[in-house]
C-alpha cells in the first residue's frame, strides 16, 4: 500500500511531464506506457486502420461548410467584388480548422461536448441564455439550408419556395427516422452529389480562366475595397464559422472508443485534426472555384444584359446561368439536383447539433421522434414565414441576414471553446499549447471585434441616412443602443470570467485496486480496465454517425 501511495503521490505531480489519465502508467519504474498499450487489440492495428476508424465526424461537419449559406454568399462576394474576398474564405477555414480541432479536443478529453460542459460551467441565467443564443444559431445556420434545397425544389418541379420549405423539413425528418436502417449510405450518395457540383464548378473554372494572379492575390494580400465590402466579408466568415459546428464536432467524437492514455488521446486528437485538415482543405477549393466562376462570369466584357442583371442580383435561385459553359440546356438541372443534395445533407447536421444543444443545455428527455420534430419546426418557422410573405426574392435576402447573424452569434459559442480548451480544470494536462492559445484567441477576438465594429458603425449609418420619422429612429436607437450594449457586456463577461467548475478528474486518484495492483506486479494491463469512457446512455437514443 506504501508503494501504491506513492505511485499515486508521484501521478498527482505530473503535469506537465504527460497525462495525468495514465500517471501511474508513466511513473511505474522500468515499464513504458506503450508496453501496456499494446496489451490492447486496437494498438496492434496499423496506423492507417486506427486512423480509418476515427474518420466520420469531421466529414461530416465539413458539409455544413459546403452548403447553400456558403454557395450564396461565395456568389455574390465573386459578382461584386471578383476575388478580392478569397483572402476571407482562407482565414475563415484556418481559423474553422484551429476551432474545429479544439471541438473535437474537447470531447475526446473530457468525455462531454461543449453543451453540456456550458451548463456545468456557468451560473443558470447565463446557461439559459447561451441556449437561447445557440438556438438562435442553429435556426440561423438552418435558414440557407431549408431555402437552397426549397430553391433546388422550385427549379426542379416548379413548386413555390414555402411549399419546397415544408417538404425539406419532413425529409429531413424522414431521412433521420432511416438512420437505423442504414441510410449513412443515403448520406454518402448526397454528399457524392455535392462533389457533382463541385465538379461542375471547377469544369467551369477551366472553362472561363480566371486569372492566376489575381486569384493569389485575392487570396493573400487582404482588401475589402467597394461598396458593401465589410457587409460581404462578414456574411463570409458567417456561412464558413459557425457556431452551431463547434457543438456538432464536440459530440459528434464521442460516438468514437477513446483509450484514455497519452498516446490514446494524443493519437485521437492528431487523427480528428487530420480528417477536419483534408475535409475542409476540400471545402476551401471548392468555395474558391464557386468565387472565382461568379467573379469571371460576371465581370466578362461579352456578358450579356440578362446576365448581367442576374450578376447584379445573384442568388441561389438564379445561379445555373453559370455553368451553362460547361453544362449547355443541362445546367439547371444538374445544378439543382446537387443543391437539393448541399442542402438536404446540411439540415442533417443542424438536427443533430439542435439535439444536441437541447439535450446538453437542458438535459431533456423526450423520445426521439418527439425531439426531431420539435427541432425541425424551431428550424424551419423563420424560413416558412419569409417564404410566404416574400416569396423568393425575401428568401433570398434572410440568405445573407441569416450569415450576419452567425457571424454575431459566434461569440458565444467561441469564447467558451476557447476558455474550456486552455482551462486545466476542464482540460488537465491535454489543455492548449501556449502558442495555440495566442493564435487562437487572437483571430477569434480578432473576427469578434470585426463584427463589433460592423455592428455598431452599420447601424449608426442607418440611423443617419435612413428616411424614417425622427421619432420612429429615436425609438429604435432607444431599443437597439442598449442591446448592442449588453452584447458587448456579454462578450466581456465571457472572456474574463474565471472558470470554476473542475470536469477533468485524474484516473490515478481513484485506481481500480485489481488493475493497480497488476501494475505494481509489473502485468500489463487491458485498456478497457482503466482506460476508456463510460458509455453515454444519455445520448444512446441520439443516432451519432458510426
Amino acid at each position: 500500500m506504501q508503494q501504491q501511495q506513492q505511485i499515486m503521490n508521484d501521478a498527482s505531480a505530473s503535469w506537465g511531464r504527460g497525462s495525468n489519465r495514465v500517471a501511474s502508467l508513466e511513473h511505474f519504474e522500468g515499464k513504458k506506457e506503450d508496453e501496456f498499450e499494446l496489451q490492447d487489440p486496437n494498438y496492434q492495428e496499423p496506423g492507417w486502420k486506427k486512423f480509418l476508424s476515427f474518420v466520420g465526424p469531421g466529414f461530416l461537419v465539413s458539409l455544413a461548410y459546403l452548403d447553400p449559406g456558403n454557395l450564396e454568399t461565395d456568389l455574390q462576394a465573386g459578382a461584386n467584388h471578383r476575388y478580392e474576398l478569397l483572402w476571407v474564405i482562407l482565414v475563415g477555414l484556418i481559423f474553422a480548422l484551429i476551432i474545429q480541432s479544439l471541438a473535437a479536443n474537447i470531447g475526446v478529453t473530457t468525455g462531454k461536448h461543449l453543451a453540456e460542459l456550458c451548463k456545468a460551467e456557468y451560473p443558470e441565467y447565463v446557461k439559459y441564455c447561451l441556449w437561447l443564443l445557440a438556438e438562435v444559431a442553429v435556426i440561423a445556420a438552418d435558414i440557407p439550408e431549408v431555402i437552397g434545397t426549397a430553391f433546388a425544389l422550385n427549379i426542379l418541379f416548379h413548386i413555390p419556395v414555402w411549399v419546397g420549405v415544408l417538404i425539406t423539413g419532413s425529409s429531413t425528418l424522414l431521412l433521420l427516422g432511416l438512420q437505423r436502417y442504414g441510410v449513412r449510405k443515403l448520406e454518402l450518395l448526397i454528399a457524392s452529389l455535392v462533389f457533382i457540383m463541385a465538379g461542375c464548378y471547377f469544369g467551369e473554372m477551366s472553362y472561363v480562366k480566371p486569372p492566376a494572379t489575381d486569384l493569389l492575390k485575392g487570396m493573400f494580400i487582404p482588401k475589402l475595397k467597394g461598396h458593401g465590402a465589410t457587409g460581404d466579408a462578414i456574411a463570409l466568415l458567417g456561412a464558413l464559422v459557425m457556431p452551431h459546428n463547434l457543438f456538432l464536432h464536440s459530440a459528434l467524437v464521442l460516438s468514437r472508443k477513446i483509450p484514455k492514455s497519452v498516446h490514446g488521446i494524443n493519437d485521437a486528437c492528431r487523427y480528428f485534426l487530420i480528417e477536419s485538415g483534408f475535409a475542409l482543405f476540400v471545402a476551401l477549393l471548392i468555395n474558391v472555384a464557386v468565387v472565382s466562376v461568379s467573379g469571371t462570369v460576371c465581370s466578362a466584357n461579352n456578358l450579356s444584359s440578362e446576365d448581367m442583371d442576374k450578376c447584379g442580383d445573384l442568388t441561389l435561385n438564379s445561379a445555373s446561368f453559370l455553368l451553362k459553359n460547361v453544362l449547355g440546356r443541362a445546367s439547371s438541372v444538374v445544378y439543382a439536383i446537387a443543391l437539393l443534395a448541399s442542402g438536404q445533407s446540411s439540415t442533417i447536421t443542424g438536427t443533430y447539433a439542435g439535439q444536441f444543444i437541447m439535450q446538453g443545455f437542458l438535459d431533456l428527455k423526450m423520445r426521439k421522434w418527439v425531439r426531431n420534430l420539435m427541432t425541425r419546426c424551431i428550424a424551419i418557422t423563420p424560413s416558412l414565414i419569409v417564404s410566404i410573405i416574400g416569396g423568393s426574392s425575401g428568401a433570398g435576402r434572410l440568405i445573407i441576414i441569416a450569415s450576419m447573424i452567425l457571424s454575431f452569434e459566434l461569440p458565444f459559442a467561441l469564447i467558451p471553446l476557447l476558455k474550456f480548451s486552455s482551462s486545466s480544470t476542464k482540460m488537465g494536462p491535454h489543455k492548449n499549447s501556449i502558442y495555440i492559445i495566442i493564435v487562437s484567441w487572437i483571430l477569434g477576438l480578432g473576427i469578434i471585434s470585426i463584427n463589433v465594429y460592423y455592428l455598431s458603425t452599420g447601424f449608426v449609418g442607418w440611423i443617419i441616412h435612413n428616411s424614417l420619422p425622427k421619432v420612429a429612429n429615436v425609438i429604435i436607437g432607444i431599443i437597439v443602443f442598449p442591446l448592442m450594449a449588453i452584447y458587448i457586456l456579454a462578450v466581456i463577461y465571457l472572456t474574463f470570467r474565471k472558470d470554476t467548475v473542475v470536469i477533468f478528474i485524474d484516473p490515478a486518484s481513484k485506481p481500480d485496486p485489481t488493475a493497480q495492483a497488476r501494475l505494481e506486479n509489473g502485468h500489463g494491463i487491458s485498456m478497457n480496465e482503466l482506460t476508456r469512457f463510460p458509455y453515454r446512455e444519455d445520448l444512446a437514443d441520439i443516432p451519432l454517425p458510426e
